[in-house]
């Protein structure tokens, strides 16, 4: 497989903003809004591109979606988008009646989830809404690597979704590292590393981290299979169900509470498949802390070197068995 290179570090966030920019000049129905912030979560350059159709609600995240529902009702695409704390959980009720019950085309934008996004603590560090969004009925959830492939995740959730669509992003500079060109199929996973001994099934910001890992681990003579698992809902149970059969052992790595997230995900899939010794790396029933984000990234066992770590524990757990 290709060894994927740096193009330069980007925020996700940006990603985000560049492709709300792109489905605004494809689509006049495209609205933006906003909750008191629009620069930190990638929102103003739609906001400077097409004043007229944004609208800032100020720190009114719950009315921002009934408002939202009310536009997608009128034969709008309403995009809005704040902290993933407030954006997934605040306004949940608001989602979960409003929005997923009518199955209403409205896009949110999740904004500075996981640990990374670093000194803002745990008050603003959403680590539990994947687990939120994906058990709504009607929810699509997709969680991009880096800034390239969000801003094919937006314009993606434009095309190929009828529904809602949560897109989880960060707000650290981040490894940009993959291609416009790379196809981005809502549902259908990408394989990112080739392997036989066993698979890490990662998202977001850490997958960059699960291929700086399959690479050691190959000079060490480990061969381990990456998937990056940009779709979270719905999951490509077939990439995983094909990874349990081939390579006996899977590894989720998420910047997200262990318990609901990916992983949770995963296992659903492999319990009722094809079990197999499954290891997760997380959050592991914590809130995160102030900090910069690769010191938080490593203090909660996130980084290459644990899932090297997780990498060599499943081995020995396939030979026990």
């Amino acid at each position: 497989m290709q060894k994927f290179k740096n193009k330069g570090d980007k925020p996700t966030k940006e990603g985000f903003g560049e492709g709300v920019v792109v489905i605004g000049e494809m689509n006049q129905n495209v609205i933006g809004l906003g909750a008191d912030i629009t620069a930190s979560v990638g929102m103003n350059l739609f906001a400077k591109n097409f004043q007229e159709r944004f609208f800032s609600f100020g720190i009114a995240e719950q009315n921002c979606v009934g408002v939202a529902a009310g536009l997608a009702l009128s034969g709008k695409i309403p995009v809005f988008s704040t902290y993933g704390v407030f954006a997934a959980l605040r306004t949940t009720d608001q989602l979960r009646i409003s929005v997923c019950y009518n199955d209403l085309h409205v896009i949110i934008g999740g904004a500075h989830a996981g640990i990374s996004v670093g000194p803002d603590g745990a008050t603003h560090q959403a680590l539990e809404d994947i687990a939120v969004m994906r058990v709504l009925p009607n929810m699509t959830v997709l969680s991009p690597c880096d800034a390239t492939q969000t801003r094919l995740a937006v314009i993606a959730a434009l095309e190929q979704v009828n529904g809602p669509v949560y897109i989880r992003f960060g707000r650290a500079a981040v490894p940009d590292f993959t291609f416009p060109e790379m196809e981005f199929k809502v549902g259908k996973s990408q394989l990112l590393f080739e392997g036989n001994e066993l698979t890490i099934i990662v998202t977001g910001h850490l997958v960059w981290e699960a291929l700086q890992a399959a690479y050691l681990l190959k000079g060490q003579g480990i061969d381990s299979r990456v998937i990056n698992m940009h779709t979270i809902k719905p999951i490509d149970e077939q990439a995983i169900i094909k990874a349990a059969r081939e390579t006996g052992a899977i590894i989720t790595a998420e910047e997200h509470q262990i318990y609901g997230g990916l992983g949770g995900a995963v296992a659903e899939v492999v319990a009722k498949n094809y079990p197999v010794p499954m290891e997760f790396i997380g959050m592991d029933d914590s809130f995160g802390e102030s900090g910069k984000p690769e010191e938080l990234l490593n203090k909660y066992k996130m980084t290459s070197e644990f899932i090297i770590e997780k990498a060599k524990k499943i081995i020995k757990r396939k030979l026990i068995i």
